[in-house]
């Protein structure tokens, strides 16, 4: 009586452990299963953290707000924060904010915010203000990137002195043959055969993005320092977007790089995922998005 009692609740148990969901799985480049822990660690080595998100996916953003935690914790004031989510005209407000210097209502009124900045970034914010850690706003103004869409990079020669300091110096570096820019004209030239006309410069608005945000990533990051940068993954998969731009500058410096993606299964990393970085944070298809 008593074994098959124990057989019964091994079973349930093996059954619940079975029925689990777990919200996510972390994989190393090449595959292996691998932990948070581990991710953390290395994070604490490097000079740059690349943390690459699907915007709108929660467990993205949970798990920047908890490796910026962890990192704050051990780090101090040599952890400095930067994102794709603001841009460069909005540094003072930035340094404003998390200094303490100006109300919450003025810094979300003025400030260009992303329209899931409430859900997403503003614990992020929340978390340099709180601990006194710079935020870096990295990214191009939107206006000087749709000038590039519209004129290619001569389109910035024409901007004045102060626009200038706002944007990666010129002229940039540009490698078209580079996967990531490679693919977007691809991908764009098939949207251009249904009928509508695709820029080829539009792969040049996306360099000047990588280039500027990879220029103020070196200009505030000191040596000791660690910064974690957040963008969209496409600005740092495949080790290309800012990654290439940060080592162009500086070769031997040590970048370490995270992306998100979504799988129907987390049980392994699908072969296609293999080499995005070299922490690739796995999500349920199913996962809810915040907007």
């Amino acid at each position: 009586m008593k074994s098959s009692i124990i057989l019964l609740l091994l079973a349930a148990f093996l059954t619940s452990m079975k029925g689990d969901l777990p919200a996510y799985r972390i994989f190393e480049k090449e595959g292996k299963k691998t932990s948070f822990k581990d991710m953390t660690d290395d994070a604490f080595k490097a000079d740059v953290v690349l943390f690459g998100e699907l915007h709108n996916n929660p467990i993205s953003h949970w798990l920047q707000l908890e490796l910026t935690r962890a990192l704050a914790d051990g780090k101090g004031d040599r952890l400095l924060l930067g994102a794709e989510m603001f841009e460069s005209d909005d540094q003072l407000l930035l340094d404003e904010y998390t200094g303490n210097r100006i109300a919450t209502r003025n810094f979300e009124e003025e400030a260009k915010l992303w329209n899931n900045y409430s859900t997403d970034y503003k614990p992020l914010v929340e978390l340099a203000r709180e601990r006194q850690l710079r935020f870096i706003a990295t990214n191009i103004p939107r206006r000087y990137a749709a000038v590039v869409h519209r004129k290619g990079f001569e389109g910035l020669d024409s901007l004045a002195a102060e626009a200038r300091e706002l944007i990666a110096p010129l002229p940039v570096k540009y490698d078209p043959a580079l996967g990531c820019y490679k693919s977007m004209m691809e991908m764009s030239g098939d949207m251009g055969g249904m009928g509508g006309y695709v820029s080829p410069n539009l792969p040049k608005a996306q360099a000047i993005k990588d280039a500027t945000m990879a220029h103020f990533i070196l200009k505030n990051l000191q040596p000791g320092e660690t910064l974690i940068h957040f963008n969209g993954a496409y600005h740092s998969d495949h080790f290309e977007g800012i990654a290439w731009y940060l080592l162009q500058e500086k070769p031997d410096m040590n970048i370490l790089t995270i992306t998100t993606v979504e799988q129907d299964t987390l049980d392994e990393l699908h072969s296609d995922h293999n080499g995005l970085a070299h922490y690739i944070i796995c999500v349920p298809e199913t996962m809810t998005k915040t907007y």
